[in-house]
């Protein structure tokens, strides 16, 4: 994801520019404000594959002798179905219609934005932590062995 990573991070160092020299000559707040947000979504991409590559190191596609069955194998978990997704993009509708028709209906619209996306962040947080007991065992049924070692 090196590649990526300086790709987005060229891309994100065009838009600063660009949002420092417009807003320099310009002095409008529109085009400067969407100017900064595109310079901030460059940036939070290049962040996220920058982090990725630090963590799982470089891949097949990254380097120049790689071949096509280096990428062969499992690819990553990939949620079979989820609601957070439809409630998040609900969520974000509700929060648009509040911003035209009300502060209420914004808060609203916030809140469930803020339950949907802990929702879709957390949803497998805890894939693949083992846990320490069975249900048996936390009954305290008689009838489950234990086969750990004293």
């Amino acid at each position: 994801m090196r590649t990526e990573s300086r790709l987005f991070t060229g891309v994100a160092v065009f838009f600063g520019g660009e949002a420092a020299l417009y807003g320099w000559w310009s002095r409008e707040p529109a085009g400067t404000a969407a100017l900064v947000l595109a310079f901030l979504m460059a940036s939070l991409v290049a962040f996220f594959l920058r982090v990725q590559y630090r963590k799982r190191g470089l891949r097949a596609q990254d380097r120049g002798e790689g071949e096509v069955v280096d990428t062969a194998g499992p690819l990553e978990f990939f949620p079979p179905h989820s609601p957070w997704p439809i409630t998040t993009a609900l969520a974000a509708v509700v929060l648009a219609f509040g911003i035209v028709f009300g502060l209420w209906l914004a808060l609203i619209g916030f809140g469930l934005l803020a339950m949907g996306v802990c929702g879709l962040v957390f949803q497998y947080a805890d894939r693949g932590v083992q846990r320490s007991g069975s249900p048996e065992r936390a009954r305290g049924s008689a009838s489950s062995t234990s086969t750990r070692s004293s």
